[in-house]
């Protein structure tokens, strides 16, 4: 159930785009068109399911305090926390430069039409944001990370895919000129982010405890509170006489 709420919440509610509003610049330049966003959203989803669980790992195992107790005891109290930017990015640059390697290699095509933004993914800041979400979210186990990777890739895949295929059908719209290009894409993004935040109860809920009392445990409650008045006043009455 773990691995289950994780996915489904880093999807739909904690969505990349939607929910945080990072990789915005290649989430509006690269959705002109279904195929490319579909290219681009897989790479994103490769690049975030390696690199968040071999952050986790730096992370565990040599960024925080106390990390480096497997060299020995001596080691106990080392600090390296202050290298976990440098560190997060450069095992991003490393797997964005395979991916390069990969979609050039296979998809020349599609090297082509994504242009500067398949390198740029190094410096996506949803990239780097799955990083450091799980680091920040404590993340217990690797197996979970591996989830979030992949979950909030899927996120943002989903995100851009949407709004290329609004943007493609809305070519034939009649646009007022004024909300032509960037100015319609933000206002339907902004609906859309509304949209997937209205998932925020689907994985919520209390215990009985928690539940709002109804309107008649309301009054029960407020008649056995009259009635405890009324007895502990007699008492009172009975106790002067």
């Amino acid at each position: 159930m773990e691995h289950i709420e994780l996915f489904f919440k880093s999807i739909f509610i904690d969505n990349m785009v939607f929910a945080v509003f990072l990789g915005m610049c290649s989430y509006l330049a690269v959705s002109k068109k279904v195929s490319t966003a579909v290219g681009l959203g897989a790479a994103v989803i490769f690049v975030l399911a390696i690199t968040v669980p071999l952050n986790w790992l730096l992370d565990q195992y040599l960024l925080q305090p106390g990390a480096l107790v497997w060299l020995g005891p001596e080691y106990a109290d080392y600090d390296l926390g202050f290298l976990s930017f440098i560190m997060f990015i450069a095992t991003i640059a490393t797997m964005v430069q395979l991916v390069e390697i990969i979609v050039e290699k296979f998809s020349p095509s599609l090297y082509n039409s994504l242009g500067i933004f398949l390198p740029l993914i190094a410096v996506n800041c949803a990239i780097l944001g799955g990083s450091l979400f799980m680091q920040s979210r404590e993340i217990p186990s690797l197996g979970l990370a591996f989830n979030y990777g992949i979950s909030s890739g899927i996120g943002w895949f989903l995100a851009i895919l949407a709004i290329a295929a609004i943007r493609e059908k809305i070519r034939y719209s009649s646009v007022p000129p004024a909300l032509r290009g960037l100015g319609i894409t933000f206002i339907i993004t902004g609906l859309m982010g509304i949209g997937f935040l209205s998932f925020g109860g689907m994985l919520t809920g209390g215990d009985e405890e928690e539940k709002p009392a109804t309107k008649i445990e309301t009054t029960l409650k407020k008649v056995d509170v009259e009635e405890a008045q009324k007895e502990e006043i007699a008492k009172n009455t009975k106790t002067i006489q």
